[in-house]
């Protein structure tokens, strides 16, 4: 069992590490957000898609963002507790994943996608 946990850790480390580029380049204000849901996230904390919560491309785990939909100005404050998305959706302008919480804060989660413009927090 502890074997299991060392190396399912050290897959993730190197995961992270793998996807690190991105994370000491300046980061988009201004993207593309969906929701997301799934059972585990890069920080060790269990997901609850009841929080109000995100996934960003940095490894600023904790940290606070205020969250505004362009098309109708509805905003939400998110922390981030997990990594994402992944590069080819960051590469086509995914700034961030929401939980569905969140998400459904800002806009229908049918819409499944929308345009935000994200800042940091104090």
């Amino acid at each position: 069992m502890v074997k299991k946990r060392l190396i399912l850790l050290a897959s993730i480390l190197f995961l992270l590490t793998a996807y690190a580029e991105n994370a000491s380049q300046d980061y988009p204000t201004t993207g593309i957000a969906s929701w997301y849901s799934t059972h585990t996230t890069a920080s060790g904390e269990k997901f609850n898609d009841n929080d109000s919560t995100c996934a960003m491309r940095r490894y600023d785990f904790g940290k606070f963002y205020k969250v505004c939909n362009v098309a109708n100005g509805k905003c939400v404050v998110v922390r981030q507790n997990d990594f994402g998305p992944s590069k080819y959706l960051y590469d086509k302008g995914r700034i961030i994943d929401l939980s569905k919480k969140a998400f459904s804060r800002i806009a229908d989660l049918e819409e499944g996608i929308i345009k935000v413009t994200i800042e940091e927090q104090d």
